[in-house]
């Protein structure tokens, strides 16, 4: 219980992974300040509120990303503040006001409300491999990508990477803020995340599974790093607490392209209907290599795809939204 008596603020609390963050920094005896877009909203906040340690713990704050100082009342009095609030959609209709502004003005005007809080001893940004890995230099087998590669804005721009670019140009503005007002900030990269939803909504990672195992014909000629939900929550709060943790931390227990996926949940799931072929006749996406060392000094030790895949398809389906 190593948070007792501390309390931090989660922005953006009913999403994904900052509901694992809530509920794993309850566990562990912290006082959790949260933010979410409209707590009358039960959908998004029935969930953390059941959590164990929610009622003496857990408080929550109306806050909007693109609201200056709409993050001052949430911050106020938190040592540490983890920035997971940043919406995440494949195909936006409108990049711009959907992906770019919410996460870019949202990341500063979280880090503009810390400036003002003495109290803020560290800040860790929910960042993505989105912001890494997308740079122009070919990503194959041999490859390995590590905390040294940042994705090139213009290079996403050119092949219409709208959330790659929303990551990027965020994480970037943050470490230039965070250097300018002296913010002891750690970053986040995960890649696609999976594994159970605490939240009543479907997320676009999860969804990505569902397509899968709900009829789809074809699978996406891609591949991406996936990781556990689990780990990623875990990895936020060491980079917390362990005071030697520093710069940004990737967060991939593999890279698979989608027909290894198809071919994981056909052996999990013998009956399912799975889809057999590529969406395109080219070749293959090729796998590349994202380096684990420095997350594994996080104490990291990366649950498995297979099993990721396993809690993702059990949790869509006791959430009712496979096999109604």
């Amino acid at each position: 219980m190593s948070g007792e008596g501390k309390t931090v603020c989660v922005t953006g609390a009913s999403g994904f992974i900052a509901s694992w963050l809530v509920k794993l920094l309850l566990q562990r005896g912290y006082t959790v300040r949260a933010s979410v877009r409209d707590p009358s909203d039960q959908k998004k906040t029935d969930h953390l509120l059941a959590l164990d340690g929610a009622k003496e713990r857990l408080r929550l704050f109306k806050a909007n990303l693109l609201e200056e100082g709409s993050f001052d009342s949430v911050v106020d009095g938190c040592e540490g503040v983890f920035h997971t609030a940043s919406p995440f959609f494949i195909t936006p209709s409108d990049p711009q006001a959907e992906l770019i502004e919410p996460a870019l003005n949202g990341t500063l005007n979280v880090l503009g409300s810390c400036a003002k809080n003495p109290t803020v001893k560290r800040v860790v940004l929910t960042s993505s491999v989105a912001a890494v890995a997308y740079n122009g230099r070919p990503r194959t087998s041999d490859v390995i990508i590590d905390e040294t590669w940042f994705s090139d804005p213009e290079s996403c721009k050119e092949n219409k990477l709208w959330y790659q670019l929303s990551k990027t140009l965020a994480e970037d503005a943050a470490w230039k803020f965070a250097k300018e007002n002296g913010i002891d900030m750690v970053a986040i990269n995960p890649a696609m995340v999976i594994g159970p939803l605490l939240q009543p909504t479907l997320n676009t990672s999860s969804a990505a599974i569902l397509n899968l195992i709900n009829g789809s014909q074809t699978y996406p000629n891609a591949s991406f790093g996936w990781i556990n939900v689990k780990d990623v929550a875990n990895a936020h709060i060491q980079a917390y607490e362990i005071p030697s943790a520093n710069g940004r931390y990737c967060l991939v227990e593999r890279v698979a392209h989608y027909s290894e996926v198809v071919n994981i949940l056909h052996k999990l799931y013998p009956s399912f209907q799975l889809p057999e072929k590529s969406a395109d006749d080219k070749p293959f996406m090729p796998t590349y290599q994202v380096s684990r060392e420095k997350a594994k000094t996080l104490g990291i030790d990366f649950i498995s795809l297979e099993e990721g895949l396993k809690e993702t398809v059990e949790s869509l389906t006791e959430k009712k939204f496979f096999g109604m």
